[in-house]
């Protein structure tokens, strides 16, 4: 049922259909401690990336090594959750060859962007959470259907991009025109909005599901970071280029 789903693919009931199966249940203490631990395998992969384009050397392929091993991981952790507890932290070390390339190229061209990219990501990530523990937002039904249309809304307009680059036509959406910028701005809307709806999730199902199933979450959790940290990054570039 949709009451049950999120934006993010990583929270679909799929993962959630042996909740009883295990007397050892999730916390949201084990998913902020590996949530944690992914997050630091990220800033060091990324650092070490850094280091090597401050050198001289090419990164390209990291880039995109990262990016296309994200995604692998991705489909397999969909068709074997109970494999999570290795691939989740592979994903985050394959998204910091990721992140590490782009932020990297940012830094570059745009002086610290990077660490304000950051800093937005966190200020983001805590106001969202504060909103939803204290009420201000209230994930009814309405709003969760809205989040989910918008974001698979956004993530095909992605996809069909990406392909167009194949047959050599740049999408509006790599662009800088204001319309570009506009649609990177509410793609980073919705990123923060989607994790009202993981939020959501983690808390029907803590102490429910089996303590495997943190490391599902965590996963969850690190596609919507990554997503708002990209989206972030992004939209300052194009705005950094126009002014």
């Amino acid at each position: 049922m949709l009451l049950n789903q999120t934006s993010n693919p990583a929270f679909s009931n799929y993962f959630w259909d042996d909740n009883k199966s295990s007397s050892n249940k999730m916390t949201v203490s084990g998913i902020f401690y590996k949530s944690i631990f992914c997050i630091l395998l990220i800033a060091i992969i990324t650092v070490g990336i850094w280091k090597l384009y401050s050198e001289g050397n090419s990164i390209k392929w990291y880039i995109s090594g990262g990016m296309l091993s994200a995604i692998i991981i991705s489909i397999v952790i969909s068709v074997r959750q109970h494999w999570a507890s290795f691939l989740v932290p592979l994903y985050a070390i394959a998204k910091g060859f990721f992140l590490g390339g782009i932020s990297s190229y940012a830094h570059a061209k745009f002086p610290n962007l990077p660490y304000q990219a950051i800093g937005v990501t966190i200020i983001t990530f805590i106001t969202v959470l504060l909103l939803y523990q204290t009420r201000l937002i209230v994930v009814s039904k309405k709003i969760r259907s809205i989040i989910i249309t918008a974001c698979a809304s956004i993530f095909l307009v992605y996809i069909i991009s990406w392909i167009l680059g194949f047959f050599g036509i740049k999408s509006f959406v790599w662009g800088t025109s204001w319309v570009a910028i506009l649609f990177n701005f509410v793609a980073a809307i919705f990123a923060s909005l989607s994790l009202l709806l993981d939020f959501d999730y983690i808390e029907k199902q803590k102490n429910k599901a089996p303590k495997s199933k943190e490391w599902i979450a965590t996963w969850g959790l690190l596609v919507s970071l990554v997503w708002l940290y990209a989206e972030t990054l992004r939209l300052m570039k194009k705005l950094a280029i126009r002014f």
